[in-house]
This record gives structure tokens, C-alpha cells and sequence, in this order.
């Protein structure tokens, strides 16, 4: 049974730590906090644990992309072609197994809680000073909770612009997408960051037609060149209609469909628009004013390396205080407000952190790419293996992709991984690890022996390549 507290009008409770918000950061102070010694409470809106993170974001998309994944490896298949013509799948049936993956999370992270005898408080929060907050349920219900430490974990949701009608049944955003009901043939995707991107992918894997509207000159920049355009490539090669440097002017809703209208005068029908672009921290309505915290425009809370705020006793940590949003760097973030809660000594705060992308297929990066070393006129060399050569890949049908090794010229230093392909997100690893280790070289990949055949021998073929590139 979950420790869940019952509300009693007028009831007052005292703990060392309150944490606000159970997602990957609540998740992580508090039972880093809990470990430590202290009588920990959580608060949060939902009636089941997770946060957004389990119920509308990482949990339910990526478990998504996994089914859509699979349908389309069933559907490239020769042996099953021959069976006849693959069954369409609707949104609503592919989601099914979404809601599962859901529910079986919501048991996990119950579980944590009840083990580590920290208190859950289910319904709103609102902060009345730096040591005093208020939990309301929907009835009205309130619970007096005082603390010594406070930590903000409240996630974000996606950004609203004014003059879009989110209450509209095809006006969807990256929440609503995941309760569509209704059948569609194309879809408007606005924001091409790696929501949109992502989704993107899903919904021409549904064999929908898309329109990508990217706002910025070319797909996720941030990433190393050459694995942006590969991204391009294969999402135009399925089918994708990507429109770089593309601005909303206004969007006209129909009872069954909607019209996009660009400031550059282009106007675009679809079935449904998904809106992808930003997000906004969820603060509207704690009481930070009460503690003299204001966040920026898009909801986000500025806290220091420690975690935390400009006030003391006051932390935050994942989506609520910006970059990088990510639920992996979102729980260690919480675990570091809390390790310098409990008053550890030289807590690291989250900084080497890989780019998980879960297009179909993935995206993964970690350390520099091409552009930056060649800004900091560092010399480096490039390693690749092309997917399309290993045997795993052969075997899998998994062949479009390739795994990129930047190191140095002089000292053979790994400077940068860069992975496009399927499981991307798990061979990173890998080298997140050597370059992370003291014994940092391509001569790693080079002397080591790996499983045959394995994705992970796409270390070797690069680190081979890269050294051939030296003589």
C-alpha cells in the first residue's frame, strides 16, 4: 500500500523535506533525501505517481515509438509481405499498449515510495512562506505542511501561444496527442525540435502524411552535422514534408479539419495540427511570490549549481529550471539537490549528459561534434562505421544508420560519439563509458574484442577507420 496521507481539514504535519512534483527529479530527492535520514513528503496533482514524465511524456511516447517501430520492421519484412497486406493500425490501438506501459510504471515508482516510508500528498500545492505550504484537493480539502527544506520538481507542460484554440479536438499538443480518438490521413506537425522530430516519425511510420513546419533553418542544429542531414534524409525518404524557416501566421479550425496558414502565405489543410514547439514550466500558482522567487517568461526557476534558488532552503531541479529537459538528467538533477540538502561535500552537478533523440531510428550523441572542435581548432580525426556493413544490422534489417567517433589526431583522445541508427540510445553508452574512463583512446576499440556479430562491433569498424585515416 502507497503511504499516501489522508487530507483532513485543518491537519498539520512536519517534515525535514518537501519535495513538489513526482517525476524523474521529485523522484530522485526524495529518495535521496529519504536515504539520508529525513522525514520526506512529496506532493502531487495526479491520484498515481510518475509524473508527467510516466503519464503524457517520456513513458507513453517512447513506448509508442516502440510499437510504431515494430510495425514498421513487420511491415519491411519479405516473409511477412507474402502473408497479404498488413493491417492498418489506428492511434488508438497502437496507444493500448502505451496505457500498459503506464500502469506498470505507476506500480514501480509506488513501490519506491512505500520502501523508502516517504509520505505522499495527492492534489495542489501552494507555498505560504519558506518553511509553510498548502495541499488542496478538488474538493476544497486543506493540509498545513511545514519544512525545513523545499524542493520545486513540478515538471513543465507544453506552451500555449495566444490565438490557438487548445480546447479544439484537432488542435492537439504533445499531452492531447496521446488520447487522439479519431481517425486521420495527415497530420501538421509544428516545432521540429525533437518532440516534433520525434513524432514526426511515429506518424509516417502510420503511413500518415506529414508536414514538419520547422522554425529555424535546418532539423535540430545543435547536433553534429552530418547526423542532422542523415535525420533529413531518411524523414524525407519516408515521406516527410519538411518547411524550413516557416513562421504561424494564424490557424482556421473546421469541425473536421483545420488550415494552417504561414507567413509566408503558404496554407496547409490537414486532418489535425500537433503543436510541438516549447514548453513552459509548471509555476503558475505555487506561491513563489511568497518566497521572492519570479521565473522567467516560459515558467522556469534559476537555481545555482547546488540546485538551488535564491533562497536558501528553496531547490528545483529538472524541467522547471530549463536545459537540458531531459527525465534522465531530471533525476540526477534531484538527486544533487538533495545530496547538498543532506549536506554532502563536492556534489557534482549534472553536466556530461548524452542526447537521447528516439526518432525511428534513434539519435544519440555525447562529448563535441565536427563544429566545435573545428571552432576551438582542436585536430581531430573521424572514425565511421556504416551500419549497412555489419552483420547484426544485415541480420536485423536494422541497416539504416552509422556510428561516428571524433578523437584526437595527436593523442588518439575520443573527443565525440555521434550515433544514428536503431538503439542508438543504448550504444552510446559505450562510449560514454571509455571516454569517461582513464584510459580515454581509440586504442581501446581498437585491441579490444567484441561479440560477433553485434551492433556494439560498430566501435572496432570505426575505431579502424579512424586510424587508417592517420597514414
Amino acid at each position: 500500500m502507497t503511504r499516501k496521507k489522508e487530507i483532513i481539514k485543518g491537519n498539520f504535519s512536519k517534515y525535514d523535506a518537501l519535495v513538489l512534483g513526482a517525476g524523474p527529479a521529485g523522484e530522485g530527492a526524495a529518495m535521496k533525501l529519504s536515504k539520508s535520514g529525513k522525514r520526506v513528503a512529496i506532493v502531487d496533482m495526479r491520484e498515481q505517481l510518475g509524473g508527467n514524465c510516466t503519464h503524457v511524456g517520456t513513458i507513453p511516447s517512447k513506448a509508442l515509438r516502440q510499437t510504431v517501430s515494430s510495425i514498421m520492421r513487420y511491415q519491411r519484412d519479405p516473409m511477412f509481405q507474402k502473408v497479404g497486406e498488413w493491417k492498418k493500425f489506428t492511434m488508438k490501438q497502437v496507444l493500448a499498449h502505451a496505457h500498459r506501459v503506464i500502469q506498470k510504471q505507476v506500480t514501480t515508482h509506488t513501490r519506491f515510495y512505500d520502501r523508502n516510508n516517504i509520505d505522499v500528498f495527492h492534489g495542489r500545492a501552494y507555498v505560504q512562506d519558506k518553511n509553510t505550504a498548502f495541499v488542496f484537493t478538488p474538493e476544497g480539502i486543506k493540509e498545513t505542511i511545514s519544512f525545513k527544506e523545499l524542493v520545486i520538481a513540478t515538471g513543465s507542460r507544453p506552451y500555449h501561444p495566444q490565438g490557438l484554440d487548445f480546447n479544439h479536438p484537432r488542435v492537439l499538443d504533445s499531452d492531447t496527442v496521446l488520447d487522439l480518438d479519431y481517425p486521420i490521413k495527415k497530420i501538421i506537425i509544428y516545432g521540429a525540435g525533437v518532440i516534433g522530430c520525434e513524432y514526426a516519425s511515429i506518424f509516417i511510420g502510420l503511413n500518415h502524411k506529414v508536414d514538419l513546419i520547422n522554425t529555424q533553418p535546418k532539423l535540430l542544429s545543435y547536433l553534429d552535422a552530418e547526423i542532422s542531414d542523415a535525420l533529413s534524409y531518411h524523414l524525407r525518404e519516408q515521406g516527410v514534408l519538411i518547411r524550413h524557416n516557416e513562421q504561424i501566421d494564424h490557424l482556421e479550425t473546421f469541425d473536421d479539419h483545420v488550415v494552417l496558414h504561414l507567413q509566408s502565405g503558404k496554407k496547409i489543410k490537414a486532418d489535425a495540427i500537433l503543436w510541438c514547439n516549447g514548453r513552459s514550466g509548471n509555476t503558475d500558482g505555487l506561491g513563489l511570490e511568497n518566497l521572492g522567487l519570479k521565473p522567467n517568461s516560459r515558467g522556469q526557476i534559476h537555481v545555482n549549481e547546488r540546485y538551488c534558488t535564491d533562497v536558501e532552503n528553496i531547490y528545483a531541479a529538472g524541467d522547471v529550471v530549463g536545459w537540458p529537459s531531459l527525465a534522465s538528467a531530471a533525476y540526477d538533477q534531484g538527486r544533487c539537490a538533495g545530496a547538498n540538502i543532506g549536506g554532502e561535500e563536492n556534489v557534482k552537478p549534472v553536466t556530461d549528459i548524452p542526447t537521447g533523440i528516439y526518432t525511428i531510428p534513434e539519435i544519440s550523441c555525447f562529448g563535441k561534434n565536427e563544429e566545435q572542435l573545428t571552432e576551438e581548432k582542436i585536430p581531430y580525426e573521424v572514425g565511421q562505421s556504416s551500419f549497412r556493413h555489419l552483420a547484426r544490422a544485415q541480420i536485423t534489417g536494422d541497416t539504416v544508420g552509422e556510428l561516428k567517433i571524433l578523437f584526437h589526431r595527436d593523442t588518439l583522445e575520443i573527443l565525440g560519439i555521434h550515433c544514428f541508427g536503431n538503439n542508438a540510445s543504448e550504444i552510446i553508452h559505450i562510449g560514454q563509458a571509455i571516454m569517461q574512463s582513464s584510459n580515454n583512446t581509440l586504442n581501446y576499440f581498437v585491441e579490444t574484442t567484441f561479440n560477433y556479430p553485434t551492433m556494439a562491433e560498430a566501435y572496432r569498424v570505426a575505431a579502424l577507420n579512424g586510424i587508417n585515416r592517420l597514414f
